[in-house]
């Protein structure tokens, strides 16, 4: 509920429509007036708006319209979910560096919105995790140290025992803290989506990504150190037994593709897959609450507002089902690959 009426503070702060200014029309005959307003080349007037330069006498507003709140009226979802560098907070804005500031070997490491968050939702996960550890090591045998014992420590054993070990199996204790951590830093991510001024850096498709891409090094590097590289390489080149060997490779070099395909196909799918459903969530939401504004009356208020509060829980148990589910296939897969054939 906080979240909405967040939200909707904000939108109803976007900027309006300007009057259209007419210029005034050219002299055909005499001497041009000295006074008269120049033509400038085709994109001359957005550069120097967006350089924050304005001639004597222009409307201040009139160079907001690209700014990513959207213009002539219009409400831009992408500005209030994608990635920027600048993030608004009550009476202020903090500005991060430009791109490119930082520089390390060619790579660009300047912090962003999402990269700020990132961090927030890293601490608490080491918060969370090693303070629940520090909890138990100082609790009595067979007894908590509190509510955020139970409830830590609870989270830590479902996954545990109920996602990692039946999903990968014998040696499946090994790839817990693996996959529990995943659990806890999506887990965090999606929630500090939900809170008033914050972001949602698994709406990214590059966080997503790399998550996927560490996932699938774990699942193929553990799957190679459990089988051996000989029975690794059946994981990609399997010659059925009992077949001739003729037949047996034809098979295996008409599988093969398959088989790649399938390992590339998986972090794909966790990658989509958390980006979608943590972008769908919002962009419904802020198309509900707009609502307000296409209808131009405070009179449809109650409708979305209730709309937006039912989908607010929504996105609340998505948040945890997105975590929970992230985790469940990264353990399905770890178990396939050591598993396989």
């Amino acid at each position: 509920m906080i979240s909405t009426i967040a939200v909707v503070l904000a939108l109803a702060g976007a900027p309006q429509q300007a009057e259209p200014v007419h210029a005034p029309q050219a002299q055909t005959h005499g001497a041009a007036d000295a006074h008269a307003p120049v033509a400038t080349p085709h994109g001359q007037a957005a550069v120097e708006t967006m350089g924050g330069t304005q001639e004597h006498g222009a409307d201040p507003n009139a160079g907001h319209a690209d700014d990513g709140h959207g213009g002539g009226g219009q409400i831009d979802f992408l500005h209030h979910i994608q990635d920027s560098r600048e993030w608004e907070l009550p009476g202020t804005v903090v500005h991060f560096p430009a791109a490119g500031s930082w520089m390390v070997g060619g790579i660009d490491l300047t912090p962003t919105k999402h990269t700020l968050f990132l961090v927030f939702a890293a601490i608490l996960t080491l918060l969370t995790l090693i303070g629940g550890a520090g909890l138990a090591s100082r609790a009595e045998a067979g007894r908590t140290r509190g509510k955020r014992h139970n409830l830590i420590e609870a989270t830590v054993l479902f996954i545990r025992n109920e996602v990692v070990m039946p999903n990968v199996g014998h040696g499946g204790e090994k790839f817990a803290p693996f996959v529990i951590t995943l659990f806890f830093f999506i887990l965090f991510n999606n929630l500090l989506g939900l809170i008033p001024y914050g972001s949602t850096a698994t709406a990214n498709i590059s966080v997503t990504a790399a998550l996927a891409l560490m996932t699938f090094f774990v699942v193929e590097i553990g799957g190679l150190i459990a089988m051996g590289p000989k029975h690794y390489w059946h994981t990609i080149w399997f010659v059925p037994q009992g077949m001739h060997p003729v037949a047996g490779n034809l098979m295996a070099a008409a599988l093969m593709p398959i088989e790649l395909a399938g390992k590339i196909a998986r972090p794909f799918a966790l990658a989509v897959r958390l980006m979608a459903n943590m972008t769908a969530g919002h962009i419904v939401l802020l198309a509900i609450i707009s609502l307000i504004f296409v209808f131009g009356s405070w009179a449809v208020l109650p409708a979305p507002v209730l709309m937006a509060v039912a989908i607010t829980f929504l996105e609340l148990f998505v948040a945890f089902l997105q975590a929970f589910i992230f985790a469940m296939l990264a353990s399905v897969f770890i178990g396939l690959v050591r598993h396989a054939h």
